[in-house]
């Protein structure tokens, strides 16, 4: 329950907000307050509000949280279980966090000098290893570290070979390895910054920090506006503009940028999918990838096309199945060697996962001096190595006021990998950790315990502290130099936590940084394309990209025709006349085939209350046999796969369709197996299908992917429309009355059928209006020469998938599929629908062997 501790009759949102303050413990910095008053920010933040109190912050908050589900952001936690598509809304509080000018002066600095310092590291850990032989570097931190990748270091481990290389070796990669780092900060409580880590392989947060900035600044435009918050879009235009230069060496033009994810899976997919969108890169996994001739290439529908740079979201050993981690399926196999050869540009170089280290924060203030000749600008906490004996004795009896961090990430010979707050530990705990350091002492890191300064939330009418932590980012130009992001992913910690993390129940607030100078309003739109190089700007469909597009045209289609069936069979089982025998025996055969019901089901004509009890109960199974649910969890997986495709629209309407259907209807007081709520859902879902649809063909660029989702359509509607035509041959149905509307129900062409023929119940109109009328789009007819259409117009589709599909010339008249031999059976129809149903098939096959990767399923690929 709600406990206000003030009264929204304050005289203005500033002293309203200091009224709902809670109570901060000492000694930590308020960001909110310095000692009785508000922090000039928040003073000016508040009294932008527009209202005399705070009583408007629950409904911001309420839009805030709206707008998270409606575009579908999500952060996944691995401990959900593998194997879901990642659904877990992201976490993002009301309020910002204000950083004053003066003090991101002093972070700015810091951050770019503290890149500017790793990546001089970094080049000399895999060039000369000067600050090896000068001992300002324990070996055992660099070499000994296994995110130190040997492969790329053998030229530097062998002198006389990199001389001999030399001459002949092809242009060398940019000098830079490093493009984006990120330093993550906490305040003191005297309201000095350090620098708490770093992360150089694939740092996240990019993305989030755009969305949360999008989000909350709409929240609060009046108070953006008058605090002179700077914006974040040219610092992304930079970033691309960095991997644009450097890669255009290789590309001899326009180079091709491609964002490397692990896949949708992976926690921070939806960050991935959001920049690829934003920067306009293409987003590709592993298998879209391949190298040939030390040169990478995108698997493309139209072949294969070069990839001159890789912004990559996966971890070094993930990179390279052939030469670091052979079980990676997200990986591609021989990208160590295109980077040596100089072939392609990585951000990040691969091979920085030693640069995280917390131990080598300990020897950052030296290597400063020595590289950089001048002290830090921002100071690390401090670091103790326990690899180092006299480090170790020094802190030994003070453990319990310290963190004791991993020195490596976890393996199977190091299995711990979470940081330890001393003062948690009891005596046995912490004696028990001393043993374990004494035997494996290089493995441990001990550092000071920083009380992070305390952020504010806005919570049951209160403003609660929480504590915070702020990711910076380090971005470097196309001339070397490196620029602070001006902003940034600020993450609080739960409530009573003293450990920030997401996956622990933390959350986010948008990082908002004043300037005392020009408010920067650059955009990320390119420089304008002159007319002549327009007919050349084609967005590349790679095949992995290709093929869960046809899938989510045959999904679509495959849930339509299920949902329509099974709201028909429903209808018929529960209504006041039984089936006939023949409709009954055309109901058990579809649905089955349909997977709406297994084998061993009794049909409607023996058992129909069986029948009716197991329909129902599979309806809202996704991981049973392939019914109703079951085709939209695939659907919406396939629409997964290719997110920064779909505008958030289209999107959010596969993922609400989904989400709809698969309610318990218990929720709803209406019972597990109610007939009545089911028909209600089927219906529901039948408008929902129509509108993803509409998405599909209003949304969505006409490209080779897009006709690829067509064709996919198509092809499934004639599976279906050949397979019921077929079984209501074999019954008899076609005859009977009840099964004559059926079918046009199935066939979605009762209203059609009925305005053109009224009450006529003939075979001739109905074989004519769902066989050979083209202006029927549920015509055999109309769907084959949709799919020639499209067919025709992808990369060699005349020549090697048209065949496959003969025109309606070809087929019989219509008075030869109406004619009926001595047992009343329909043999033109049935060998006409037989014929299109294999040619389907085959065509299905050949699109599939001709444009996909086929990569879904790999456990390893060397």
């Amino acid at each position: 329950m709600a406990q206000a501790s003030f009264s929204f009759g304050a005289s203005s949102p500033a002293s309203a907000a200091l009224a709902a303050c809670a109570p901060l413990r000492e000694p930590h910095f308020d960001e909110l307050r310095d000692g009785g008053a508000l922090r000039a920010p928040w003073q000016g933040f508040f009294e932008e509000l527009g209202t005399d109190d705070l009583s408007d912050l629950d409904r911001r908050l309420a839009a805030l949280r709206r707008q998270i589900r409606e575009d579908g952001i999500t952060y996944n936690v691995y401990a959900d279980g593998p194997g879901e598509v990642p659904a877990r809304p992201w976490s993002l509080d009301l309020l910002p966090f204000i950083i004053e000018a003066s003090d991101w002066a002093r972070i700015e600095r810091g951050v770019t000098q503290r890149a500017a310092l790793t990546a001089a590291i970094m080049r000399d850990a895999y060039g000369p290893r000067r600050l090896l032989r000068e001992g300002l570097l324990p070996a055992a931190l660099v070499l000994g570290h296994p995110g130190y990748l040997r492969p790329l270091a053998a030229l530097a481990e062998d002198p006389p070979a990199a001389a001999a290389a030399e001459a002949s070796a092809p242009p060398a990669a940019p000098a830079e390895p490093l493009q984006i780092i990120a330093f993550d900060l906490a305040r003191a409580a005297d309201g000095q910054w350090w620098v708490v880590s770093q992360r150089t392989q694939a740092p996240s947060g990019l993305g989030y920090a755009l969305q949360n900035r999008l989000i909350v600044s709409r929240q609060f435009p009046e108070a953006f506006r008058a605090l002179s918050i700077q914006r974040l879009a040219a610092s992304f235009r930079r970033l691309l503009d960095t991997l644009t230069r450097h890669a255009a060496a290789s590309a001899g033009g326009s180079p091709r940028i491609v964002l490397l994810t692990p896949g949708p899976f992976n926690e921070t997919y939806f960050e991935h999918a959001y920049l690829a969108r934003y920067l306009g890169l293409p987003l590709v996994e592993g298998g879209d990838l391949t190298v040939r001739d030390d040169r990478v290439f995108l698997k493309t529908v139209r072949g294969l096309e070069r990839v001159h740079a890789i912004l990559r979201r996966v971890d070094d050993d993930f990179c390279d199945p052939l030469e670091l981690r052979p079980d990676s399926a997200l990986g591609v196999p021989g990208l160590l060697q295109a980077v040596r050869a100089g072939q392609v540009l990585v951000a990040n170089a691969l091979g920085s996962g030693f640069l995280e280290s917390p131990a080598l924060q300990g020897f950052l203030p030296a290597l400063s001096e020595r590289l950089l000749g001048e002290p830090l600008a921002l100071p690390s906490l401090a670091t103790w190595w326990c690899g180092e004996r006299a480090a170790f004795d020094a802190v030994r009896g003070q453990l319990a006021s310290k963190v004791i961090k991993p020195t490596y990430p976890a393996s199977a010979r190091r299995p711990h990998a979470d940081a330890l707050i001393g003062a948690d530990l009891d005596a046995e705990a912490l004696q028990a950790l001393i043993a374990r350091i004494e035997a494996d002492p290089a493995s441990y890191t001990v550092q000071d315990y920083l009380p992070l300064s305390q952020a504010r939330v806005w919570q049951d009418g209160r403003l609660l502290p929480r504590a915070a932590m702020v990711r910076v980012f380090a971005l470097l130009d196309s001339e070397g130099r490196w620029h602070a992001l001006p902003g940034g992913l600020t993450r609080i910690a739960g409530r009573a936590q003293r450990v920030v993390s997401m996956q622990s129940g933390g959350s986010s607030l948008d990082t908002w940084v004043q300037t005392d100078g020009h408010v920067d309003r650059d955009s990320l739109l390119p420089d304008p394309l002159r007319p002549e190089a327009l007919a050349r700007q084609r967005r590349p469909v790679s095949s992995r990209a290709a093929e869960n597009l046809f899938w989510m045209g045959r999904y679509t289609e495959r849930a339509d025709h299920s949902a329509r069936l099974a709201l028909a069979a429903l209808a018929l089982l529960g209504g006041d006349d039984a089936p006939s025998a023949p409709v009954a025996a055309v109901l058990g055969r579809l649905c089955f085939e349909q997977g709406l019901v297994p084998p061993n089901v009794p049909p409607p004509g023996q058992g129909a209350a069986v029948f009716q009890r197991t329909l129902l109960a599979g309806l809202r199974d996704a991981n049973g046999s392939p019914g109703v649910a079951f085709n939209l969890a695939c659907l919406q997986r396939a629409a997964a796969q290719i997110r920064e495709r779909l505008v958030p629209e289209h999107w959010q309407l596969l993922r609400v369709t989904a989400e709809r259907f698969a309610l318990d209807p218990e929720s709803a007081g209406k019972g597990a197996r109610s007939l009545a709520y089911a028909i209600d859902a089927l219906k529901r879902l039948s408008i929902d299908l129509a509108a993803i649809t509409g998405a599909h063909a209003d949304r969505m660029t006409r490209d080779d992917g897009w006709r690829l989702l067509a064709i996919g359509r198509q092809l499934e509607r004639l599976a279906c429309l050949t397979g019921t035509l077929a079984a209501f041959e074999a019954s008899g149905a076609l005859r009977d009355d009840m099964g004559f509307d059926l079918l046009l129900t199935l066939a979605d062409s009762g209203v059609t059928y009925r305005g053109l023929y009224q009450r006529r119940q003939e075979l001739p109109p109905l074989l004519h209006l769902l066989v050979c009328d083209g202006d029927n789009p549920r015509s055999l007819a109309s769907v084959v020469e949709s799919l020639r259409a499209e067919i025709g117009r992808l990369p060699a589709g005349v020549g090697e998938l048209l065949p496959l599909l003969p025109p309606p010339e070809y087929w019989p008249a219509l008075a030869t599929l109406c004619e009926g031999d001595a047992m009343g059976r329909l043999p033109a129809l049935a060998d006409t629908a037989a014929s299109l149903r294999d040619n389907a098939f085959a065509l299905s096959d050949a699109i599939g062997s001709r444009f996909f990767s086929h990569a879904a399923g790999l456990q390893a690929l060397v």
